[in-house]
């Protein structure tokens, strides 16, 4: 656990190399994906089925890649009527969510009289990845199948890796069906994403990809983007917390354990104006992680990935929240909404004491899907318009024609383009 205070020598220099990031990947990293890419590239179906043996530890067939239909029909009888109610209860938040924001068709005519405008339509077919690795995130299903589902995609590709049986697990499953996902393959990985970027003779290629995932996912997806659209760039989990005095302890522990759990490479940060505070909450870190479960994932992140901050204004705290950029931001301060206005890279902002990251990320509405590494600066969490084409339209009556011409005449002799002067001053003489 990293501690730091505003008045430390070197303070600034030291807070920088913390907050400042990088989201550009490790080169080892790099290599190793693109030759796992290389690999799908050459070999297809039966390389899938070798790195899910090397990776996942499971043999499965091309064949088997996709789970049919006998086994999808004995999932309701295997979940509990209590995570049905809460997956029912998730999925009604987040397409309300999705409906309420989703983007309109709009029209309105130009100076010249021209009608312009826009139109939405969702993509045909999407591939969504859903991580397993060490816990089935069935809230993710939620946070993206039943967005793409809200959006009317009518073709939804999951690929989310197998267990150790070679199977998903029944809660997965039945969220999947819940959500409206079309075709579900048990693969993982860089091969998973490969595979729906550039299409198997088991895996359809997708127009756009989604999902989050882990480092080697994360990196797929940034060198196969251009074969496929992509979402975004979402890694290992992060928050940062910004409070002032009033803030109490345990919640705010409580918290960074919350997203400490979801792997050691989970990046939590704590920045406060309160010396007693920090205090507090590096006691109650350790108290409360005692009793957790994910003991391995919560002491790495503890020992190599937990930094406390104490700083001399909440300026400066605003500002180090800025610079990292963080996946989501619980903010426990007097003057919130002073201060919301000036947090300009977040994922997601929680405020006060009861908000929870965990509603957001389990039940709120808003995709829990979020920028991290940094990427917040360039990157909006996932939304459902990206689900959506844009396509601009454009009329012109010959009235309208008649009032545009001497302006495009103008432009196509600047560029030299005579044949687009042409095309428009043709028009513009006829008079049939």
């Amino acid at each position: 656990m990293r501690q730091l205070r505003f008045n430390d020598p070197g303070f600034q220099k030291k807070v920088s190399k913390v907050f400042i990031r990088d989201a550009a990947p490790d080169k080892a990293l790099k290599s190793k994906v693109a030759d796992i890419i290389e690999s799908i590239i050459t070999g297809k179906d039966k390389a899938i089925s070798r790195f899910t043996k090397t990776f996942d530890g499971v043999e499965i067939l091309p064949s088997e890649f996709r789970v049919d239909e006998a086994e999808l029909s004995k999932v309701a009888k295997e979940v509990s009527s209590k995570t049905k109610k809460a997956i029912r209860c998730s999925q009604r938040n987040v397409q309300k969510f999705a409906q309420a924001s989703m983007r309109k068709n709009w029209r309105m005519r130009n100076d010249q009289g021209v009608v312009v405008g826009e139109i939405y339509q969702p993509y045909s077919r999407v591939g969504i990845y859903i991580p397993g690795g060490s816990a089935p995130l069935v809230s993710t299903v939620l946070m993206t199948v039943a967005i793409a589902k809200a959006a009317k995609v009518e073709d939804i590709v999951v690929c989310t890796p197998p267990g150790k049986n070679g199977k998903v697990c029944a809660e997965l499953l039945y969220a999947l069906q819940q959500c409206g996902a079309t075709t579900i393959y048990r693969i993982g990985g860089v091969q998973a994403i490969a595979a729906m970027a550039l299409g198997t003779k088991t895996i359809p290629k997708v127009d756009k990809i989604f999902g989050p995932g882990n480092s080697f996912v994360v990196e797929a997806k940034r060198q196969l983007f251009g074969n496929v659209s992509i979402d975004l760039l979402p890694g290992p989990s992060e928050i940062l917390v910004l409070s002032d005095s009033s803030g109490r302890a345990d919640f705010i522990a409580s918290d960074l354990l919350a997203q400490a759990e979801h792997g050691g490479d989970s990046k939590v940060a704590f920045v406060t104006t309160s010396s007693k505070l920090l205090e507090n909450v590096k006691e109650q870190l350790k108290i409360r992680s005692k009793s957790l479960s994910r003991q391995k994932q919560i002491r790495e992140v503890l020992k190599n990935g937990t930094t406390l901050v104490l700083v001399n204004s909440l300026n400066q705290g605003i500002q180090l929240a800025n610079s990292f950029a963080p996946e989501h931001l619980s903010l426990i301060v007097k003057n919130h909404k002073e201060v919301v206005s000036k947090l300009n890279t977040s994922g997601a902002i929680f405020i006060g004491q009861y908000s929870a990251v965990a509603i957001g990320d389990f039940l709120a509405g808003p995709s829990h899907t979020l920028p991290t590494g940094g990427a917040g600066r360039s990157f909006s969490g996932l939304t459902v318009d990206m689900f959506q084409r844009r396509t601009s339209i454009v009329e012109v009556s010959k009235g309208a024609l008649n009032k545009s011409a001497e302006s495009v005449k103008v432009f196509s002799e600047i560029e030299g383009l005579d044949a687009h002067g042409e095309s428009v001053s043709l028009r513009k003489t006829d008079h049939s």
